[in-house]
């Protein structure tokens, strides 16, 4: 059986959204590979060693270069192929009245070329001072201090490469305390309950609402042996008890954000406990600062990459 291989050239803060769609079709055959970086990496607020793909034998890189994202997905060429193929076209011209980008590229992938076709496009990643993340078949040789993030493709709740979960990683690196009690509300692929696990956190409570990323979340917790450290649980905030967190991450949007604040979010943390933000653009960055301020929040830092902005405050 011969395989259809979707591909799709986006900027990397549209890639998870392009994966979520064909990973509707394709759940487990979803590959995202950064093609381009700035080969001197960056830190997002002051221009030091920051993100980046390893590179290998095959990087040649003159000069800084966008953050250019290919993401591809593998479906089975069956009598259903050309109703889905139709679908997921409709599917990706919707996303693409929110936000430009090509046409996706169809073609056809032969057996014996499929099964290695999608992980030769997904490579390891470094996010901020320490953090790397790798699918399972790459090699990497460690650096001094690495912490080592497994994720395989094929998941579209959060694979590193979008600005705001990297800013989450290193507001992670930066501000949460050694032994801390982590609540890491819509976990998602559980990346950044993963992080903070490996970074020394006492406990971490990871919570989503989708079964799907609780799913995925459980077995990416297994994979990188940290179960003893980091629960998941399907739930909000309103399954959350008062006063149980010491640092907390919302990589969500704006508007939710403002819903979890005004519902008593910074109830569930400590005096003196930190709470990082992420997912607003800056157009928003003024009614959520307004937010933050009834409530009783202090910002303490500031992180942005192009239009995305991430905020850590002190309770």
């Amino acid at each position: 059986m011969n395989w259809l291989e979707i591909t799709m050239i986006v900027d990397a803060e549209a890639a998870e959204a392009v994966a979520e769609v064909l990973s509707r079709y394709a759940p487990n055959a979803v590959a995202i590979e950064q093609l381009a970086r700035d080969p001197s990496s960056f830190d997002l607020r002051s221009g030091g060693s920051g993100r980046g793909i390893e590179p290998g034998p095959e990087w040649s890189v003159d000069g800084p270069l966008e953050p250019t994202v290919s993401v591809r997905a593998y479906l089975p060429v069956d009598a259903e192929i050309e109703a889905k193929r139709q679908q997921i076209a409709e599917a990706l011209w919707h996303l693409r009245q929110i936000a430009p980008m090509p046409e996706p590229v169809f073609r056809e992938v032969r057996p014996e070329d499929w099964e290695n076709a999608w992980k030769e496009h997904y490579h390891v990643l470094r996010v901020g001072r320490r953090f790397v993340i790798k699918p399972s078949w790459r090699e990497h040789e460690p650096r001094p201090g690495d912490v080592i993030i497994e994720l395989d493709p094929g998941m579209a709740f959060g694979t590193g490469l979008h600005p705001t979960t990297q800013m989450c990683l290193q507001a992670i690196e930066t501000h949460m305390p050694h032994g801390a009690r982590v609540l890491d509300l819509g976990t998602g692929s559980g990346i950044l309950a993963i992080a903070a696990a490996k970074l020394g956190a006492g406990s971490v409570l990871a919570l989503d609402v989708d079964s799907a990323a609780v799913e995925s979340a459980r077995e990416n917790v297994a994979r990188n042996q940290v179960e003893s450290v980091v629960r998941v649980e399907s739930g909000s905030l309103d399954d959350i008890a008062s006063g149980t967190f010491d640092f907390a991450v919302v990589n969500i949007l704006a508007k939710i954000i403002i819903e979890l604040c005004e519902d008593g979010l910074v109830e569930k943390i400590n005096p003196g406990g930190v709470i990082i933000f992420a997912g607003l653009i800056d157009t928003q960055e003024g009614e959520v600062r307004e937010t933050l301020n009834r409530v009783g929040l202090t910002i303490i830092d500031r992180f942005q990459d192009k239009d995305w902005l991430g905020l850590a405050c002190r309770r």
